[in-house]
């Protein structure tokens, strides 16, 4: 009886309008407000709060979810979702629990950290954004979707868009980087590919768009720690990419942990609200990141019950993890201190939600097991993956033309990172299947047959110091060896000086970046550099494939070591991508999307700064200049660089016309040449720098960049069209503003060798 009960609430809830995708037209809104209005006044309280309640996943055994706590909370109605439940079994039990056994069947969100990729992993999107490929970036999300939604996935917390100049916080990892016109476009292309065609597929999943607000520039770069600025910096420093997403219909957002000015974000009115909602035009709802509510007690904020009142007026719709809306809601309501037209508010959204995904059509649109064996890791996911990691690596050095390595004779591998599947992924990849997955020293055994031998050698171990390399290796990416550091080396010597060349492959372990993993040290562990001294003091050429989640200190390798190229942390695929590179198959075109600075002292270090009013002359000191005793101020490596196998060549940029008025457009333009004998793809990038504005202004801007490919002799003449839009920022009075006066236009191949042009924007 009560399955034939339920089946008959499906069936009266699936008679009322509905319809399966975000509306596109008004007559589609309407149909939706009454589908989620009828049900709204059939439901008790208790069932409302209920479906503000995001509790963590489990690791629930299949046939047995009704037992645990998680499936409990479902099948009692206390719960409007889960996330990182793995398998499509697991989730199905779920969804039948919601669906069949609670009063109204209204069914689950299920969702997941599927933050660059599900079984094949992409490169962490730090790595991704180096590629500058935003079609492809887009495909990585497409991909990702189609495989978590054929585990049941219906929600991802992706795309993460805080812009960061602060490379010691690890989850610098999880971002596009210092740009926010970079990060905007990114922004938008993950959203597109999460929701494809406005979620009305099975394989188009919603996307949360994390974290707002400004949680890439914490204090000392200290993960969860404050964050202050103006809300001018705000503006036109780091609010782009959030804004660029919700413009994108991201259907959902994620709050941060930090401050904004002193307020948690979590409880933050005018960002949740006055921002996001009334100036934005957000439609979608938001949810807390994991536990913030009773987080804010921690920030001096009150208890609990005061805390979750506090989250709902300020405009969040959903609770993670923390149990204070389920806990505190209903007796707030009973002492009016909330009304039920606030919880409405924040549960309609919930409710749109689900009806933009069609559950409410189907509540198990995303339940076919049989995608979960066809549709999860195929050879053409795998061959998307392999072919994305490749673009994202960013050349540093080639001296002498190492690399690429040519198959032959006896290559030497060495170091901590190259024997371990564990760490290729990075980050962030929680539906990884590690086994799976190659280490570099079987990609390059594959990539070279029996051309070549590769001898293999670990060489040190991450850090000299156990507890700092066990605090980089949680989730099973232990790989300390429990020999001497002296053994270790002498095998690794040994291994070299019989090699004809050394590859090291060193770094950072992939928990050593992302969340809770920030360093105040961002040079090569110890260890390792006395591995480096070692393998240079054979004589042999040497290879350093530095794997990173965030950009690191070379100034001693980089002169030290002729050849050294970023990897980052690749994928599934990347063993097979880094051989693909190192041996020549295709060419590296990556190119930085964060300063890489000289040292720590120099953070925080970003092309796009401000001027000064006593601005350096000469890397040497000066006096009375805004400059340092005891280095350069200078980057290492500048935003946008990265060197190919093959040379580009950048004639002067030229213009249409110098003056643009503010409803035309103006060309700006530059012819590149492949001057050099292979096939490669570049990156030309354009900025705008605005010398005379009501308020300073950075010294440049990117405004626009395209990735091409040229064939040896090959010349393209790139061009960007400048209109008023370029060149508006927010002044003094948050105005969104173009003013007129001169402006200079930039072009090259990063964001220091560059050409350039000025015009005059008039009225």
């Amino acid at each position: 009886m009560k399955r034939i009960k339920a089946l008959f609430i499906i069936v009266a809830m699936a008679a009322l309008p509905s319809y399966s995708a975000i509306p596109a037209t008004k007559a589609e809104k309407e149909k939706m407000d009454k589908f989620v209005s009828e049900l709204i006044s059939r439901m008790t309280l208790d069932e409302k709060i209920g479906q503000l309640n995001l509790p963590p996943g489990e690791d629930i055994q299949t046939g047995d979810a009704i037992r645990s706590n998680l499936g409990s909370l479902v099948a009692s109605g206390k719960a409007g979702g889960t996330f990182n439940v793995k398998g499509a079994s697991k989730v199905l039990e779920l969804q039948k629990l919601a669906v069949e056994k609670t009063r109204l069947g209204i069914p689950l969100l299920i969702g997941m950290d599927v933050v660059h990729g599900y079984e094949t992993v992409f490169p962490i999107p730090f790595a991704l954004s180096a590629s500058w490929d935003i079609p492809a970036i887009e495909n990585s999300a497409r991909i990702a979707a189609k495989e978590a939604s054929a585990a049941g996935i219906n929600w991802t917390f992706s795309p993460m868009v805080d812009i960061s100049r602060e490379p010691r916080w690890g989850r610098m990892a999880e971002g596009a980087g210092e740009d926010p016109y970079l990060g905007s476009r990114i922004a938008e292309a993950m959203v597109r590919g999460y929701q494809g065609d406005r979620l009305k597929g099975n394989d188009e999943i919603m996307a949360c768009v994390k974290h707002f607000a400004l949680y890439g520039a914490p204090d000392a770069g200290r993960d969860y720690n404050t964050v202050d600025m103006s809300r001018v910096r705000m503006y036109n420093d780091y609010l782009a990419p959030y804004k660029a997403a919700s413009d994108a219909g991201a259907g959902s957002f994620m709050s941060s942990f930090n401050l904004v000015d002193y307020v948690p974000a979590t409880a933050n009115k005018w960002l949740l609200t006055d921002l996001l909602r009334d100036q934005w035009g957000f439609k979608g709802f938001v949810v807390t990141d994991y536990g913030s509510i009773n987080e804010m007690k921690s920030h001096g904020m009150g208890d609990s019950p005061e805390n979750s009142v506090r989250t709902l007026k300020a405009g969040t719709d959903m609770d993670m993890s923390s149990d204070a809306f389920i806990s505190n809601l209903a007796d707030a309501v009973g002492k009016g201190i909330v009304s039920e037209a606030e919880i409405d508010k924040a549960l309609r959204r919930v409710l749109e939600a689900k009806y933009m995904l069609g559950l409410f059509d189907n509540p198990y649109k995303y339940n076919d097991i049989g995608r979960e064996k066809s549709d999860i890791y195929s050879e053409a996911n795998r061959k998307a993956a392999r072919d994305l990691a490749a673009e994202t690596f960013v050349l540093l050095r080639n001296e002498g033309k190492i690399l690429p390595i040519e198959k032959k004779g006896k290559i030497a591998l060495i170091g901590p990172l190259a024997n371990t599947s564990a760490n290729m992924c990075g980050t962030w990849s929680v539906a990884a299947d590690f086994p799976k997955y190659k280490t570099l020293l079987q990609g390059f055994r594959d990539a070279v047959g029996d051309k070549a031998e590769i001898r293999y050698a670990k060489g040190s171990n991450v850090y000299s110091d156990k507890d700092i390399e066990a605090a980089g290796s949680v989730f099973g990416r232990d790989i300390r060896d429990p020999r001497s550091e002296e053994e270790l080396l002498d095998e690794a010597v040994a291994v070299a000086k019989e090699a004809d060349v050394i590859v090291a492959a060193m770094g950072e372990t992939s928990e050593s970046t992302g969340e809770a993993a920030c360093r105040t040290d961002l040079t090569i562990p110890d260890t390792q550099r006395r591995l480096l001294e070692a393998l240079i003091a054979t004589g042999k050429p040497l290879v350093l494939i530095n794997f990173s989640g965030r950009p690191t200190v070379m100034t001693w390798e980089s002169e030290n070591i002729p050849a050294i190229m970023n990897v980052w942390f690749a994928g599934s695929e990347g063993a097979d991508a880094i051989a693909d590179v190192v041996f020549g198959e295709k060419n590296p075109s990556g190119k930085l999307t964060a300063t890489m600075p000289r040292n720590v002292g120099q953070i925080p270090i970003h092309y796009n700064h401000m001027r000064t009013g006593r601005p350096a002359t000469s890397e040497s000191f000066q006096k009375f200049r805004s400059n340092y005793i005891d280095s350069g101020i200078t980057p290492l490596y500048p935003f946008g660089f990265g060197l190919s196998y093959t040379d580009f060549t950048y004639g002067k940029i030229e213009l249409d016309s110098d003056r643009l008025s503010s409803g035309g457009e103006i060309n700006a333009s530059v012819t590149v040449t492949n001057s050099g004998d292979r096939t490669g793809d570049e990156i030309v990038q354009f900025y705008i720098s605005d010398p005379a504005a009501s308020l300073a202004r950075p010294v440049k801007e990117l405004k626009y960049f395209e990735r091409i490919s040229l064939k040896p002799g090959e010349s393209r003449k790139i061009t960007f069209p400048i209109t008023a839009e370029n060149l508006k920022f927010y002044n003094s009075d948050l105005e969104f503003v173009a003013e007129p006066g001169l402006f200079r236009v930039m072009a090259g191949p990063d964001s220091e060798r560059l050409s350039s042009a000025e015009f005059t924007l008039v009225e």
